[in-house]
């Protein structure tokens, strides 16, 4: 177990006895035959791995739960179909207004903490005679939590592999368990509402996020806060919270990065979101809705392992931009109104974008400054998890007024439009042009990166240079 005498310390760790002298992460440009053996062979990620999959588990089992036991509350479809808008519209709040938290407070404080009030939320929604009102209250509250979770996670995870190749992947290994977990977290709850009540079903989730909280207590090392500057100096939490955001979206490389993270899944989840009446339209059974609600996960699942097994660093990155337009072009198909047959290939086609994260993902890390981590890795989930949710609203919206065979192909054409835009722009803020972040530029190497109190590695260079 990994948990010696004493804090470890911040900042990018070496996961691996390989590491240098300096402490620096293997090269991302050297080839890992051995791909995700080597992330599952640092011991302190095998307890986040487990920990996420429980807390995922939870999540998604705890929304259909939760849904099933509005609607028997109150018999009505709206309320039972807000618990799950409202697990993606308080993301912003999280991300916007607590990011600050990630990077304020020791990671492990920080993850265990957001555990056991999820824990805590879950238990207020089984207690006996809660009025709907605070059910959906506590559900918000779960989500305001997640971004928070999710962006001290990712920044916790640069400093057990280090930034480089064992990061990337660990980063694919939480994407395939997201994507599992949905997958199994439906068929998990669905049984299990067969055969207890809906507040035992969230009785169980609560256990699962104490289940993560003691894994992450017991497997992680305790690390101090990446913000070491006093508390005078870091000011208020909401102040520093928006101050990051507004740093991170004042620089231009970041910028267009989180518009690279931020907009191929906007547009990838508007056939997901009309799938519903898609089906109603192809009169399917719940079988066939299934099946189509499955299919994208699937593709997603199976790209992401075949891709993180199979190639190489470099292989990945050259596939960011190719990835990243391909997600949003299979919904053209859906203008031909197809078949069920050919919608399941679609959405599965659809899913296989998401391995446009690899490169992301290594580009990302390396641009941010160390002290603002975890605030960029909260305002990016936040911000995927907000405009995805206004793009499946929108997309409701659209669908009242024309044809689903019009809606979904215009969010193909439309997605293609502004992912091109905005891969030029990345394109434009290379490493080596000018920037105007007020920090130190990381993409470039410097003594900084080099010297004996650092512990970054030559990773972000090679890796943002391999296009």
């Amino acid at each position: 177990m990994p948990t010696p005498s004493g804090p470890a310390p911040s900042g990018r760790l070496p996961a691996r006895p390989g590491a240098d002298s300096a402490g620096a992460a293997p090269s991302a440009g050297a080839a890992r035959p051995d791909g995700y053996r080597a992330v599952f062979a640092v011991p302190e990620f095998r307890y986040v791995f487990a920990a996420h999959l429980l807390s995922s588990l939870g999540v998604v089992v705890c929304e259909i739960a939760l849904s099933v036991l509005v609607f028997r509350l109150t018999a009505s479809p709206l309320l039972s179909a807000l618990t799950f808008a409202l697990g993606l519209l308080p993301y912003v709040v999280g991300g916007t207004l607590l990011s600050a938290v990630a990077d304020r407070y020791p990671a492990r404080r920080v993850l265990v903490g957001c555990d056991l009030l999820c824990a805590l939320a879950a238990a207020g929604m089984v207690a006996p005679g809660t009025p709907v009102v605070v059910l959906l209250v506590l559900r918000c509250v779960l989500a305001a939590i997640a971004p928070v979770f999710a962006g001290t996670r990712a920044a916790t995870l640069g400093e057990i592999l280090g930034e480089g190749e064992l990061f990337v992947l660990g980063r694919s290994v939480i994407r395939i368990v997201n994507q599992s977990a949905q997958l199994a977290g439906f068929a998990a709850g669905g049984l299990l509402l067969t055969v207890v009540s809906p507040a035992a079903v969230l009785a169980l989730t609560g256990g699962a996020f104490l289940g993560s909280a003691l894994l992450l207590r017991l497997g992680t090392l305790a690390r101090p806060a990446r913000d070491a500057a006093p508390g005078a100096a870091r000011g208020a939490l909401l102040a520093s919270s928006l101050g990051g955001a507004r740093l991170l979206l004042a620089d231009r490389r970041l910028r267009a990065l989180l518009l690279l993270t931020w907009l191929p899944p906007a547009f990838v989840v508007i056939p997901e979101a009309l799938l519903v009446p898609y089906a109603g339209l192809l009169g399917t059974g719940p079988a066939g809705m299934g099946l189509l609600m499955c299919s994208m996960p699937l593709g997603a699942v199976l790209a992401e392992s075949l891709v993180g097994s199979f190639l190489g660093p470099r292989a990945r990155t050259r596939l960011t931009f190719p990835m990243g337009v391909f997600a949003v072009l299979p919904s053209l198909g859906f203008a031909a109104q197809p078949s069920l047959g050919w919608a399941v290939l679609l959405l599965a086609l659809t899913g296989t974008g998401i391995a446009y994260n690899f490169g992301v993902d290594r580009w990302f890390v390396a641009a941010v400054p160390d002290a603002l981590l975890g605030r960029a890795m909260t305002v990016m989930q936040a911000g995927r998890m907000t405009v995805m949710g206004l793009a499946m609203g929108l997309a409701g919206v659209a669908a009242e007024y024309a044809p689903l065979r019009l809606v979904m192909p215009a969010a193909g054409v439309l997605g293609a439009v502004c992912v091109v835009a905005v891969i030029f722009e990345v394109r434009r803020t290379e490493p080596g042009r000018d920037r105007t972040f007020p920090g130190p530029d990381r993409t470039s190497p410097g003594p900084d990166r080099t010297s004996p109190g650092s512990v970054r590695g030559p990773a972000g260079p090679v890796a943002r240079t391999e296009k």
